[in-house]
């Protein structure tokens, strides 16, 4: 697949020629941020990486990437280049699968969309039993922010998300499941880490680093909510990065940050975990179970059985 071409395609009387593992690579290294980080990560060379992208940009005609020491970020063209790219990549991600399953005569596959760790908690143990019952089922986990995750689902890429919140989408249908409580990671130095309980009103003066990706959003409209006077509110730092790299920089002294307790299982040297309340008790957040209405796969209705079935939602219809 990575020699496929789009040889032949004419924009503006200028024939380009846009090999697939050039979008792929272009995509690894806005992700990433370093060109060699990007080859790392796709077990190739920095300098075959660095080719491939150059050769897009002379194929588009645009300049995607600015080059530093410090590594790589994308111009204004590159921005947009990259998020329609990221939406082609999973068209035919999607063309790909349903040829394939077509192709062979495959019948037995789930694929799960999330945006919540599978370190610890429901999600992990509800794909272990799922796995169990149906040993026959072949089951895909895919990890995406929730806006890419609508898209996958609408794009048919993924059968199921599993995400917070009650979003209500398009010709899809939607349970609520279980919910989490939010805890507080901190490093096991800091002042309120002697507390085994700490109150939305003790954030007050501290640093809250959050991430870009779900659920760090919610968890800032969470707070704002929680903290209606500014003044009562901590300071907010947001990070691009994953919620692993904000872990990284709390054990460094950066600040505090807010998660789900299903990230607890994820250890990190030197942090520890409180739980958050306010005056009525713990916080937390709900997940919901969001499909297409149209989706007739039958390892999604099973799913969708032992979902209702394991967390007492009655009837859950297709």
């Amino acid at each position: 697949m990575d020699n496929t071409n789009f040889a032949g395609l004419s924009v503006g009387g200028r024939r380009l020629t846009v090999v697939f593992s050039q979008l792929q690579h272009a995509v690894a290294a806005a992700d990433y941020g370093s060109f060699r980080q990007a080859a790392h990560a796709l077990s190739i060379k920095q300098s075959t990486l660095s080719r491939s992208i150059q050769l897009l940009e002379h194929s588009m005609g645009v300049v995607i990437f600015e080059r530093s020491s410090g590594g790589v970020r994308a111009t204004p063209a590159g921005r947009h280049f990259l998020r329609m790219t990221r939406s082609i990549l999973e068209q035919i991600e999607a063309l790909i699968a349903s040829t394939r399953a077509n192709g062979s005569g495959e019948s037995g596959r789930l694929i799960i969309g999330f945006c919540t760790s599978l370190t610890a908690g429901n999600l992990r143990a509800t794909l272990l039993d799922f796995k169990k019952l149906f040993p026959q089922v072949e089951l895909v986990t895919v990890e995406r922010s929730r806006t890419r995750l609508s898209t996958a689902l609408r794009n048919g890429v993924i059968d199921v998300s599993i995400i917070t919140g009650d979003p209500q989408l398009l010709d899809s249908n939607t349970t609520s499941l279980w919910s989490e409580r939010i805890l507080v990671v901190l490093p096991s130095d800091h002042l309120l880490a002697a507390r085994e309980v700490i109150y939305w009103t003790d954030l007050r003066d501290q640093t809250v680093l959050l991430s870009h990706y779900d659920p760090g959003r919610e968890l800032e409209d969470l707070l704002n909510a929680k903290l209606v006077s500014p003044g009562d509110r901590p300071r907010i730092e947001r990070h691009d990065v994953s919620r692993g790299v904000i872990k990284s920089l709390i054990a460094v002294g950066f600040g505090i940050s807010l998660v789900l307790e299903s990230d607890i299982g994820a250890n990190f040297s030197g942090l520890v975990y409180r739980e958050l309340r306010d005056g009525t008790g713990p916080s937390r957040i709900g997940f919901s179970a969001v499909w297409r209405t149209d989706n007739e796969n039958p390892p999604l209705q099973n799913f969708l059985k032992m979902l209702s079935e394991r967390y007492h939602l009655g009837p859950v219809s297709p």
